[in-house]
């Protein structure tokens, strides 16, 4: 799938605060427990704070009590894309990205015993999001 939204650095520089250029365009990570959408409770859909594609929905969020929000599936498989991030020695992960913009939002995990129906969880940054209150 070819992005849709393609920018200059400057361009993300202009547009998104220091700490989301560093995790939406850098790859990083906000520390744990500090983002505002962590514990969130409320019915409405999540988007890419850097183009705002819907990427998540309230009913898939679960409390995974790891610091950042976490879903079990993204609100439609074309709205992400995967990379293989062999970044950490030893401890293979799979990236997620935006498939619109290709921002970093968090990783993915796989088999970790969590009730939930696919028994995965997308663990991303609150930063990297927007929350868009739905009636409920």
């Amino acid at each position: 799938m070819a992005l849709s939204i393609i920018k200059t650095p400057q361009e993300w520089r202009e547009q998104l605060s220091s700490l989301e250029y560093h995790v939406l365009r850098e790859g990083g990570t906000e520390r744990p427990f500090t983002g505002e959408y962590t514990d969130l409770d409320s019915p409405g859909i999540y988007r890419c704070k850097a183009c705002g594609a819907e990427l998540f929905r309230s009913e898939h969020k679960f409390a995974s009590h790891c610091g950042w929000p976490s879903f079990f599936t993204s609100a439609a498989e074309d709205r992400v894309r995967y990379l293989t991030d062999d970044s950490l020695p030893g401890r293979p992960r799979t990236e997620v990205r935006c498939a619109a913009c290709d921002s970093h939002l968090g990783h993915v995990f796989a088999g970790e015993g969590y009730d939930t129906p696919t028994d995965l969880r997308f663990c991303i940054n609150s930063v990297c999001l927007t929350f868009e209150p739905t009636q409920g």
